[in-house]
């Protein structure tokens, strides 16, 4: 059994995790906007299993750490199953070995019981007693999710001391099975009655799919604050007392009315999805439901399981769909993931699109809204600018004809459809610019790549996480000057981003970029105007020079690899030439198998030489973020900000991060509600235990002079001869004529994740 004082331990360093969350504890902001509940307030927070999508569901932790991070009166989930000797469990299944390691404590007591007509395998509560439970250990039953907290031994709790451990502001009581447990002599009426005459222990919430159930107790809870629900499963499910499918006792809501006070539906009962996961037009249902005077609760709601395309990967967009559509309110949402709807009602809800911003965080795209559309398109950028961008970016590439024009990478093959095309024959290796052979925009001519069909950038799809796909060849491409007269035509940004890369190998090829680039914004009109500003970018210290010989524009230098630190020479060789820098997320808080382990002191070395730091990429896929930040990217960007100090995101959701900076939870000082507060960070990788500790690795690099330090850019070639195609380039050099820091020591997130995925 799990030892209470190892608990008591672990939950101290969950406190930890976000700070002053005992200040808030019993608080939480205020928002007065009207609700269209059926109650006129809030929509409730249910922590299904507590925070189940970290810790294993129903345990202390789960529980412990949703009362952490959610709104004041989050309501506790407790799945109720009934053991031989009739104590009630809070644990999550019918069957015990999912989600602890029974079959391994009792190897021999596997059995085979009909549930709901249907034969199933597995451990069953009704075959232990509570005490012979206390051997079992519960663990994580959602095999996508780390396993790295098993080792904490939680053990399996009793519904009277779940409560009495917790002492929560609410407590849901599910039944899921009462059938089940009558059929083998075990009585789960009895069970809940039993819990009324204990004067230590409040019910808010009693729900079961079961109509039988429902109706034998409701007489007793009549003229009581307890509230029944009946729960609807699967439309074509059939409900075994009254032998309806649901779908079909969905139609008679005021039948359900006569025992009970509301209902829990799946989502897709409210918002149905078309088999390509769009989003169809609401159902009438939480209307229909209101104006027979019954509550709506909105079940499934999970952060890490694809949802709708129309979210863009954004929790938080799904929740407010169901509390802030205008339209309706749903009474409440149950979650596994319970800090995202607290933040979603309390900070989200109700928020103009136009309310003021509440902190400074500059807010830049990657390859325009490429979440959303074909990166570095016309849609793209349109999309960027109405999310709320400050400053849009364009990544310069050359065409073979002297254009500059915008594209996430020189390679086509890795944002068109050129390999595909009758262009397929331009494949060539050149190992000065990439690994492998690709088509490079220097070998096509402008016109030509116009014709190319745009593709839409999915870096999460090795976790079949695939970026809108209804979309997936939309917008036309834009060169240079095409992207600085739209910028200069969208009066909300404050500038635009220009990205330089492999300039020393496009001038050795007769191609002068950063001519081309200074060109293209003398024509634009921008060494005439201050409305907008110009950043320009590289990892080459040799281009960011000569632009600040010619210009007074910001100069922003990238370090490409993940660092650990930097040494203060190097900070004041870059402040020569840069006001700026972008740094990897991993530079600011270094991960280990998706854990965070501390934070490194970079931002703070760089802004005290007056240079302003930038992170990238923020992107709202779940996969691409540590598991500190609760498959939330809100909670990402929060805590980079607030935790990490960093004064901009880059990113290729811009929404997410525009919405964040306006949320109304900001600027509360010790107010601020913990899920509004930074992770600390560390905090969950302490909880490892060593048994599930991953493999330690090497610190991230120093940066040094030597990785900063570069020649002055080699003058511009004349044209060489067109290559053959598939022909071989040169021997390779570094594009900047300097070795860089080793990336060999750096594991990043997205392998992390695959080996994390690995172990289960």
């Amino acid at each position: 059994m799990g030892s209470l004082r190892g608990i008591s331990v672990a939950i101290l360093v969950l406190q930890a995790l976000f700070a002053s969350v005992a200040l808030v504890s019993a608080q939480g902001s205020t928002n007065g906007s009207r609700w269209q509940t059926l109650n006129g307030k809030p929509p409730l927070v249910i922590a299904h299993g507590g925070f189940a999508g970290i810790f294993a569901s129903s345990s202390f932790g789960a529980y412990s750490l949703a009362l952490l991070t959610s709104l004041p009166n989050v309501i506790l989930w407790c799945d109720v199953q009934l053991t031989r000797d009739a104590a009630g469990i809070c644990f999550p299944d019918l069957k015990l070995d999912n989600n602890s390691d029974v079959a391994t404590v009792y190897s021999d007591r596997k059995r085979t019981y009909l549930v709901n007509g249907v034969s199933t395998n597995g451990w069953f509560s009704i075959d232990f007693t509570f005490k012979e439970l206390g051997n079992v250990i519960l663990n994580q039953g959602v095999y996508s999710r780390t396993n790295k907290f098993d080792g904490q031994s939680y053990p399996i709790m009793t519904v009277q001391n779940t409560y009495a451990q917790l002492n929560p502001p609410g407590f849901w009581l599910n039944i899921q099975h009462d059938a089940f447990y009558a059929q083998h002599n075990l009585s789960m009426r009895s069970f809940v009655l039993s819990l009324t005459r204990n004067a230590n222990l409040t019910i808010s919430y009693i729900s079961s799919p079961e109509v039988a159930f429902l109706q034998s107790i409701a007489p007793t809870f009549r003229r009581t604050a307890t509230n029944l629900v009946f729960r609807f499963l699967g439309q074509n499910d059939v409900e075994p007392s009254t032998n309806q499918t649901y779908g079909s006792l969905l139609q008679n809501i005021t039948f359900i009315k006569t025992f009970a006070s509301g209902i829990i539906v799946p989502k897709s009962y409210i918002w149905p999805v078309d088999s390509q996961l769009y989003l169809l037009p609401s159902t009438s249902l939480v209307l229909d439901a209101h104006k027979d005077g019954l509550q709506v609760f909105a079940s499934e709601f999970y952060n890490d399981v694809p949802f709708s395309f129309n979210y863009s990967y954004d929790p938080v967009a799904e929740y407010l769909q169901f509390v802030n559509n205008g339209q309706f309110s749903v009474d409440g949402v149950i979650s596994d993931f319970p800090i995202t709807p607290s933040a979603a009602i309390d900070c989200f809800a109700h928020l103009d699109r136009n309310a003021s911003k509440q902190v400074d965080l500059l807010v830049i795209s990657s390859n325009g809204a490429s979440g959303d559309f074909p990166g570095c398109t016309d849609l793209a950028y349109s999309k960027a600018i109405q999310d709320g961008v400050d400053v849009i970016d364009c990544p310069v590439q050359m065409a073979m004809d002297g254009t500059p024009i915008c594209m996430s990478s020189i390679n086509l093959i890795d944002s068109t459809t050129v390999a595909q095309s009758s262009f397929s024959n331009l494949t060539t290796t050149i190992p000065e610019i990439m690994q492998g052979s690709g088509i490079f925009t220097f070998n096509m001519s402008w016109n030509d790549i116009q014709s190319l069909i745009p593709v839409i950038s999915s870096p999460q799809s090795q976790y079949e996480l695939f970026r809108n796909p209804k979309f997936r060849n939309a917008g036309k491409l834009l060169s240079l000057s095409d992207f600085l007269t739209m910028a200069s035509n969208a009066s909300s940004i404050q500038g635009v981003l220009i990205s330089i890369e492999n300039a020393v190998f496009l001038a050795e090829q007769g191609f002068g970029v950063t001519d081309a680039v200074l060109n293209a914004l003398s024509k634009a009109g921008y060494n005439n105007q201050t409305a907008q500003k110009v950043m320009i970018q590289s990892s080459d210290s040799s281009v960011l020079m000569k632009f600040k010989s010619q210009t007074n524009y910001d100069l922003v230098y990238k370090i490409n690899e993940d660092i650990g630190g930097t040494q203060n020479s190097t900070v004041d060789d870059i402040k020569r030439f840069a006001t700026g820098v972008v740094i990897s997320k991993d530079s600011v808080f270094p991960v280990n198998s998706a854990f965070i382990t501390g934070v490194t002191s970079v931002v703070q070395r760089l802004q005290a030489a007056n240079l302003s730091v930038y992170a990238e990429t923020f992107s709202n896929e779940f996969t691409s973020q540590a598991w500190d930040f609760f498959s939330d990217a809100t909670v990402e960007i929060n805590s980079f900000f607030m935790g990490g100090g960093i004064n901009g995101v880059v990113t290729d959701f811009p929404k997410t991060s525009n919405r964040y900076r306006r949320n109304r939870c900001l600027n509360r000082g010790n107010r601020t509600p913990g899920y509004m507060s930074p992770v600390q960070p560390g905090s969950l990788y302490q909880l490892i235990t060593a048994p599930y500790l991953p493999p330690a690795e090497a610190p991230n690099p120093i940066l040094t002079d030597a990785d900063v330090v570069e020649p002055p850019l080699p003058p511009v070639a004349a044209k060489a001869p067109t290559s053959s195609p598939n022909s071989t380039a040169a021997a390779p050099r570094s594009p900047n004529g300097q070795p860089k820091v080793a990336a060999s020591v750096i594991l990043p997130l997205l392998t992390v994740l695959v080996a994390v995925c690995v172990l289960f």
